[in-house]
């Protein structure tokens, strides 16, 4: 293992990991290789294997030889999805205090590295980590010192895709990778040092017959619209014909792929989103479309690499992938006193061009002199047929793509399909160290909140465990879910909404009024739920 990687730094000293033990030796080579992917602010619609236009070729192969979910769910927003894959547990619990990931992660909690680690698995990890303070680069929750044997990439929720602020090794500055670098590019840079570790690991007589757990939790596609100029020449023009049409042409090919039900009519278009025909700067609105296709095929395509890395070292096969968003498209329409750490004032190609934050139409997004969102209209094509966004927990903030692929482990029979089983970013952890064979016994502050979903990759989905109900609360969104039945607010105080997914996925039909016992008694489970998990700071 190269100077570079020496693992200068261990994970929390005297963190309790008791609670999941072996029940395999690490040096079986029939262990599988854990591989996660995650991708930041994307809607269900975006890849061409879900019914997106967008080019995503690599997905579209795992999912052509594996298994996409159908009813797969996250939480509204960054950080509370990652803390939920990292832990199995529901956010409020993952976390020391309440509304912030940047009290880090419960001291109580055992991570997946963790887990995995004290099981002979090597862990590594490239992308936003999202779950530490920032301005600790080498703080307790750092990933380095939560699992993860070597961890490259930032803290922060957002990242200048030209000159990350933050960028890291096991807690080391960075910046020197990307100054006065016009090339560099962290999409391209996670995956180059995602492939140095694994490379470094089976290079080593210490870890060569290791199973490993690959975390790349990329931020693509993410603001800022920062692309490489020839990804974006690749799109040019492409969606002149503008959101609404958009819209109907992925509901169409949605439906045609079974990835939602042929019944579910198109959510109307958003009353903050005018006709395309109406719409100004039609230009600089498809430019905006332009380069977020442009991040998404890019990180396809670095996707592409990670997998090509395991075809030639013999390891696809026995490799279990899956492929998740983080949460649903962002709406959010930033202005130009949009700043913080991660922004800066000036370019970093060594020319020193003016940033100008701020979606300001004519300022054609792209290139680091630009710091802007894609807005309203192509968040509601991205989410595409569902409502609301990022934030919220209707459909539309919540539901993502799962993709899985494990040609030795996944059933024969289930490859090319779709599974319309429930699923939640909850329930990877348990799935994950299952399919390691790690028993978990205990997980703290609070029992594992989610299930394997291994029956179901195994093809015998009638043995899981029962499914509970599911629970959200964060910004401007809380919901449960029971069964087939969806309680869902869009503000904390407003009225709930009562909903029939499986007769109406895209929330249309509100039964509220119709059935006000219902109404009462899941509201009431939901604020049991929340009594149960605010644990607050350090309490037990």
């Amino acid at each position: 293992m190269t100077a570079r990687l020496q693992p200068a730094l261990r994970f929390l000293t005297g963190l309790a990991l008791v609670g999941f033990v072996s029940v395999a030796s690490a040096a079986e080579p029939d262990r599988p290789n854990l591989v996660v992917f995650i991708a930041d602010d994307m809607g269900y619609s975006d890849l061409g294997c879900y019914g997106g236009e967008i080019e995503t070729p690599n997905l579209d192969a795992l999912a052509a030889g594996g298994l996409r979910f159908t009813n797969f769910y996250v939480n509204n927003m960054c950080w509370p999805t990652r803390a939920s894959l990292m832990t199995g547990l529901y956010p409020k619990t993952a976390l020391p205090k309440n509304g912030s990931a940047e009290g880090g992660l419960h001291p109580d909690a055992t991570t997946l590295p963790q887990a995995l680690r004290e099981a002979g698995y090597g862990n590594y990890m490239a992308g936003k980590w999202h779950l530490s303070d920032p301005s600790e680069p080498d703080g307790p929750d750092a990933p380095h010192h939560r699992g993860f044997d070597h961890f490259y990439g930032t803290i922060y929720g957002a990242s200048d895709f030209f000159a990350p602020a933050d960028l890291q090794l096991d807690g080391e500055s960075m910046t020197r990778e990307w100054m006065n670098n016009p090339d560099y590019y962290y999409t391209d840079a996670l995956t180059d040092h995602a492939l140095e570790f694994l490379r470094a690991h089976r290079a080593d007589p210490e870890t060569s017959k290791k199973p490993f757990f690959l975390y790349v939790a990329y931020t693509a596609a993410h603001w800022p619209l920062h692309a490489k100029p020839e990804d974006i020449a690749h799109y040019e023009g492409r969606y002149a014909m503008g959101w609404d049409q958009l819209r109907e042409q992925r509901h169409a090919r949605m439906k045609d792929l079974g990835v939602v039900d042929p019944d579910w009519p198109l959510s109307p278009r958003h009353p903050e989103v005018p006709a395309w025909e109406d719409a100004e700067d039609l230009a600089w609105q498809q430019r905006r479309m332009e380069v977020y296709a442009a991040q998404v095929t890019c990180m396809d395509r670095n996707i592409g690499r990670v997998i090509d890395f395991l075809k030639e070292s013999g390891e696809f096969e026995n490799s279990l992938v899956l492929y998740q968003h983080d949460n649903g498209g962002c709406h959010v329409e930033y202005g130009p006193n949009r700043t913080g750490s991660w922004t800066r004032e000036f370019t970093t190609d060594g020319k020193r061009q003016p940033i100008q934050p701020g979606n300001l139409p004519g300022l054609m997004p792209g290139p680091q002199t630009t710091f802007q969102s894609y807005g309203y209209g192509w968040a509601n094509a991205s989410n595409t047929p569902f409502r609301l966004f990022k934030q919220y927990d209707h459909e539309g903030g919540t539901r993502s793509p799962l993709i899985v692929s494990w040609p030795q482990g996944l059933a024969p029979e289930l490859a090319g399909g779709l599974t319309r089983e429930v699923g939640h970013v909850i329930d990877l952890m348990p799935t994950l160290l299952d399919a390691a064979e790690v028993k978990p016994v205990e997980q703290r502050p609070m029992a594992f909140e989610g299930r394997s979903l291994l029956p179901i990759l195994r093809g015998k989905p009638e043995v899981l465990s029962e499914r509970g109900s599911l629970f959200w609360s964060h910004n401007k969104g809380r919901a449960i879910r029971d069964g087939d039945w969806k309680l869902v607010g869009a503000e904390k105080k407003g009225p709930w909404e009562l909903y029939r997914l499986d007769e109406d996925g895209t929330e249309l039909n509100d039964l509220a009024t119709e059935n006000p016992d219902r109404v009462q008694t899941m509201e009431k489970r939901h604020a049991e739920w929340l009594r149960r998990t605010d644990l607050g700071a350090g309490k037990k």
